[in-house]
């Protein structure tokens, strides 16, 4: 793969920052957006701007078929059975508000058991907690080793009857660790549990298959995929869908409403209440469309390799402490603690040599608790990334040494 040349699919990457030139290492909280993607935002505003699913005039046909199309795109892009198990929401995180807020509403109760693991997001820990103290339900985490993977060994024991959903993430935003999800989906099934996976660093950096994953439910970002901000993706076996209640009330979710009361289309327009974000989902499927054209496999590959290196070469640099696995395969990202300078103070001085990465806690206080760090500085990658820009980034973390010492 030419990936200098892919790398100038995305114009904001050929500016400078403090006189430098930039070094966008923050793909993890969101990937820039290449042409493809911004073409076609501009297209739809400039030629199809219209409401869906509620009139018969020509722009709103058009913008209707290329939303549903965005639906049945992505269904396949995750290996979903059908495009009726794919919710377009706002991000991750209301993906799996609206999974606790629907199905754990309805199923848990007082004695139940709510599992995920020491290294989630807030956004797949703070929705099962308010859960918890809504249902009367116990949250229990499996912990994390030292060398940033979880407790296995821990598994068995915690994974009981009594645990009716198991949610965890895919890849750790905070360590670089890559679960094994479909292990862990298997083993909850065992148990009769059923398991929604946060795919938040997964997709789109990673092949995907739902069905051959097992799991149940699966929540992820079209942002930190080459898409629009505001953008997410919830997926669900249509055996849960069609059970479950709406989230929210409104326009597009009903088949008739009278004074008295409603009733609610089937799966998946009844979580889709009001007027979705028409625009990100169209600036979603051209997304898709580019990054099947690069093919998930190549980008997958380049991404572990930049993160190999990555390590290899900030190993060298004194008084560091990476976190998370430092062999095999993990993500493409690499969390670390510098002695010499405060997290914040590192990104800060980075910013003026052109580097963009960031520092704290990243939505994982526990697991700064669990590792006794304040936060860390994490530099993440996604295929438009090169070899010279980790150079360029050993050469800032050297230099704050010196500047902090």
């Amino acid at each position: 793969m030419d990936w200098h040349r892919i790398r100038s699919d995305f114009p904001i990457l050929a500016q400078q920052v403090s006189g430098h030139p930039l070094v966008y290492l923050d793909s993890a909280a969101t990937s820039q957006k290449p042409r493809a993607v911004i073409q076609a935002l501009s297209h739809y505003y400039e030629r199809d701007n219209s409401n869906v699913h509620r009139a018969l005039h020509e722009l709103s046909a058009r913008a209707t078929e290329a939303f549903e199309v965005a639906r049945k795109k992505t269904a396949r892009f995750i290996g979903a059975a059908s495009e009726n198990e794919i919710i377009f929401t706002r991000g991750t995180t209301e993906g799996i508000n609206l999974v606790a807020n629907t199905w754990g509403t309805q199923n848990l109760r007082a004695g139940d058991v709510i599992l995920v693991t020491g290294m989630e997001h807030h956004s797949n820990l703070v929705p099962w907690q308010l859960l918890a103290q809504r249902t009367g339900a116990t949250l229990k985490h499996i912990p994390v080793l030292d060398d940033g993977t979880l407790d296995l060994a821990a598994l068995d024991t915690l994974l009981t009857e009594q645990v009716k959903i198991f949610a965890f993430v895919h890849i750790s935003n905070s360590l670089g660790t890559i679960n094994p999800a479909r292990e862990l989906c298997a083993k909850a099934k065992a148990v009769g549990a059923v398991t929604l996976l946060d795919g938040a660093q997964s997709v789109g950096h990673m092949p995907i298959d739902v069905r051959e994953l097992g799991c149940d439910f699966l929540a992820f970002s079209g942002h930190k995929m080459c898409a629009p901000t505001g953008i997410g993706v919830l997926y669900g076996r249509m055996e849960l869908l069609e059970n479950m209640p709406p989230w929210q009330g409104g326009g597009e979710m009903i088949l008739s409403v009278t004074l008295e009361g409603s009733t609610y289309k089937p799966p998946p327009h009844r979580f889709e209440a009001g007027t979705p974000d028409i625009a990100g989902v169209i600036g979603l499927s051209a997304a898709i469309d580019y990054l099947e054209a690069i093919g998930l496999e190549h980008i997958h590959r380049h991404d572990h390799n930049l993160a190999v290196y990555a390590i290899q070469c900030m190993s060298e640099v004194p008084g560091i402490r990476i976190l998370g696995p430092q062999s095999g395969q993990r993500g493409s990202l690499v969390a670390f603690h510098l002695d010499s300078a405060h997290p914040h103070d590192l990104v800060e001085f980075a910013n003026t040599h052109g580097v963009a990465m960031r520092g704290g806690h990243h939505c994982t206080q526990p697991l700064m608790k669990r590792f006794k760090v304040p936060g860390t500085t994490r530099a993440s990658f996604y295929f438009y990334n090169t070899i010279e820009e980790i150079n360029r980034l050993v050469e800032v973390l050297r230099a704050a040494n010196q500047f902090f010492s």
